[in-house]
């Protein structure tokens, strides 16, 4: 099959014949039909996350089974399936208290004494990014990560449910809950940006505020339920945020960028019982500074999400439902479609903060 493979940093990613195993066990083969550029690759492109090489990256993937392991019982050849990165054992304390995306269980990869999944032309392993590498014709998975969704949703849409929408809505709706009324801000209008914008507005906020230095995002978050837009270039963005409140500050934000000031300007605009929630991805070294006197005093709280809180098999079905339905918008969320051949122009386009989302579609 063919792959984009990350050999060296901050270098263009090669498309080569890889070999793929056959799945053993509760091991699913999805031949991909359809996969989403996200930021996480790019950190792996750059150095930020320094992971071994080489390595297949992607990991917003939607699907066909095409071939299951002896133990998988809930899946079969020829569903329609989204690969979600949040693979769980099933039984241990964060799963059975409904928090399956805190799992990180050892069975999501084969052992170092096991056949590698992947394979180039010389024989040597190549890793997968996240246990999936889906930038590739084929993937080989832990079926914990696999989810059936209904035939009726198109690929190239629902590839973006398995990580930047799911991170997104699952931000507002089950990290942060928003609830009815509440003013929410969100930093950042990237996809996952975006989709917490239509989180919040799922969710019923009564003021969704927009927070980005780019146009053309901001005219595309309106599009996705913001009430008020934000020019991040126009000065102080806490400033503009009371501003819009009347001074008293949201009851939410949700920063969707990794950066430190980003995150503290997330805690400053909060107003009294506020929640700053954390989802964009940092660097190992990044700190933040915040005042524990305003936390006191205004009863205030800084929190993480990843990946949204997902329950795999509740969720990622639910936001399938909610596309058909015209309540969750993923169609504009592509930017643009590519072979898997352009991939190294998606990911410049994405560098320039101009897309919101390219997807890799195969024939």
């Amino acid at each position: 099959m063919k792959a984009a493979v990350l050999r060296e940093r901050s270098a263009p990613l090669v498309i080569e014949d890889l070999t793929i195993a056959k799945p053993k066990g509760r091991e699913v083969l999805v031949r991909v039909t359809a996969v989403g550029l996200c930021h996480s690759d790019m950190h792996v492109i750059d150095g930020g996350a320094p992971l071994p090489l080489p390595i297949v990256l992607g990991h917003e993937v939607a699907g066909v089974v095409e071939q299951v392991g002896a133990d998988v019982h809930r899946l079969k050849a020829g569903d329609h399936v989204v690969v979600c990165l949040a693979f769980h054992c099933g039984h241990c304390e964060q799963c059975e208290s409904g928090h399956s995306n805190r799992c990180l269980p050892p069975e999501a990869m084969r052992g170092e004494s096991e056949e590698p999944r992947l394979r180039d032309a010389a024989g040597a392993a190549i890793g997968q990014f996240t246990n999936i590498g889906g930038f590739a014709e084929q993937v080989l998975v832990h079926e914990s990560g696999c989810v059936a969704i209904r035939r009726d949703i198109p690929f190239d849409r629902a590839a973006l449910i398995g990580c930047g929408v799911t991170t997104g809505v699952g931000a507002a709706v089950r990290s942060a809950r928003v609830r009815p009324g509440e003013t929410v801000a969100i930093i950042g209008c990237g996809g996952v940006g975006l989709s917490a914008i239509n989180g919040a507005a799922i969710a019923g906020a009564g003021r969704i505020i927009a927070i980005d230095r780019l146009p053309l995002k901001l005219e595309m978050a309106r599009r996705f339920g913001a009430t008020d837009v934000v020019d991040a270039s126009a000065g102080s963005v806490v400033e503009q945020v009371k501003e819009i409140t009347g001074g008293r500050g949201v009851d939410h934000a949700i920063e969707c960028v990794g950066r430190q000031v980003t995150i503290e300007d997330g805690f400053r605009m909060l107003g009294k019982g506020g929640t700053a929630t954390i989802v964009g991805v940092t660097s190992r070294q990044t700190t933040i500074e915040l005042s524990p006197l305003l936390m006191m005093l205004g009863e205030k709280r800084v929190q993480g999400s990843y990946m949204g809180g997902v329950r795999t098999l509740i969720d990622i079905p639910r936001y399938a439902d909610l596309y058909m339905q015209g309540r969750l918008n993923l169609d504009e969320l592509v930017s643009q479609r590519l072979t898997l051949a352009q991939i190294n122009q998606g990911f410049a386009d994405m560098l320039k903060g101009e897309v919101a989302r390219s997807v890799v579609v195969f024939d």
